[in-house]
């Protein structure tokens, strides 16, 4: 049985039609090299749910990026029209429902503005947190695209 912040992500999952199994962990995935070394995937393959806050809107903005890569927040806020800041735990939790080192890419409280980083495109298969530290899942590039619909772009510094 899935902890109930997993659980908002399967229900999430299968709302948008998809069959995607959140699995939950006995090792923490909070960061992308946790994540990588629990699964045995390679820390790009970490699809990493940030999320920033706008300074002059005051909104959550989501950016997946490969876990190898930090984000370039100039690159993010020239596309989203407003220059960005980091987001505190609080924000996070306010915005989307979930704890950071657990924010997944759906299941948030409302959409957010959302840019996926394009060098999660070149692997077959990608892994993101599923709602709790220990929580992720297993999908696709394309299915990211999908289920977290947001401009692909490069994102990395």
């Amino acid at each position: 049985m899935l902890s109930s912040s997993a659980q908002r992500v399967q229900d999430a999952l299968a709302e948008k039609g998809f069959s995607l199994q959140v699995v939950e962990l006995p090792d923490t995935t909070r960061t992308a090299q946790e994540a990588a070394d629990a699964i045995g995937c390679t820390a790009g393959q970490i699809a990493k749910s940030l999320i920033f806050k706008g300074k002059e809107s005051g909104r959550a903005v989501l950016v997946i990026a490969s876990g190898d890569n930090r984000v370039d927040t100039k690159k993010i806020a020239a596309a989203l029209g407003e220059p960005i800041g980091k987001a505190n735990a609080s924000f996070v939790r306010e915005e989307t429902g979930f704890v950071i080192g657990g924010v997944p890419p759906v299941g948030h409280r409302q959409p957010l503005p959302t840019f996926i980083d394009q060098d999660l495109q070149q692997y077959e298969e990608i892994w993101a947190a599923a709602g709790t530290p220990f929580a992720v899942f297993r999908l696709t590039p394309a299915e990211l695209v999908e289920i977290a619909p947001g401009r692909v772009m490069e994102v990395k510094e």
